[in-house]
């Protein structure tokens, strides 16, 4: 168990780091996509942004530790700058940061988006590593899905 909870421990930040409600921080700079993820889907964006940069595609990640309020400015502005739009989220895409980015961009600055996260269905119990493989949460399916994704705006 000591190993399965090690996995899961990512240091993002040092310790003189100032969170800030309704703030995006860009951890990785891009220009073919943009990732904005929440959660445990940071480390796997970042990883995921390592396997997309070997196929050629660079790809924004973005921490979005608050969907609500949520950084309306800068999902427009990387949204105008790569015009390929990705969320990941660990739970259900209903409701969510893919809702929320969906609701921005709608109004101000139409483009392709892709959601990544649990698709409306009751999810199973059992380890982090098997379940996120299962439902496309791992770094791999989300390159791969990046990968599909901004290669149709080319």
């Amino acid at each position: 168990m000591l190993l399965s909870a090690k996995r899961w421990f990512l240091v993002i930040h040092d310790a003189d780091y100032k969170f800030e409600i309704g703030k995006g921080e860009i951890l990785r700079q891009g220009k073919d996509a943009v990732i904005f993820a929440t959660g445990t889907l940071v480390h796997e964006s970042l990883k995921a942004a390592e396997i997309l940069k070997n196929e050629g595609i660079n790809a924004f990640v973005v921490n979005i530790s608050t969907i609500k309020p949520l950084d309306e400015k800068l999902v427009i502005e990387l949204a105008k700058k790569t015009n390929c739009v990705v969320t990941a989220e660990d739970h259900n895409v209903i409701g969510g940061l893919g809702s929320a980015v969906a609701e921005v961009l709608s109004e101000n600055y139409p483009c392709l988006m892709k959601m990544i996260g649990v698709k409306d269905v009751y999810a199973e119990s059992g380890k982090p590593d098997e379940l996120y493989r299962k439902y496309g949460l791992d770094a791999e399916s989300i390159a791969e899905e990046v990968m599909k994704f901004a290669r149709k705006k080319r």
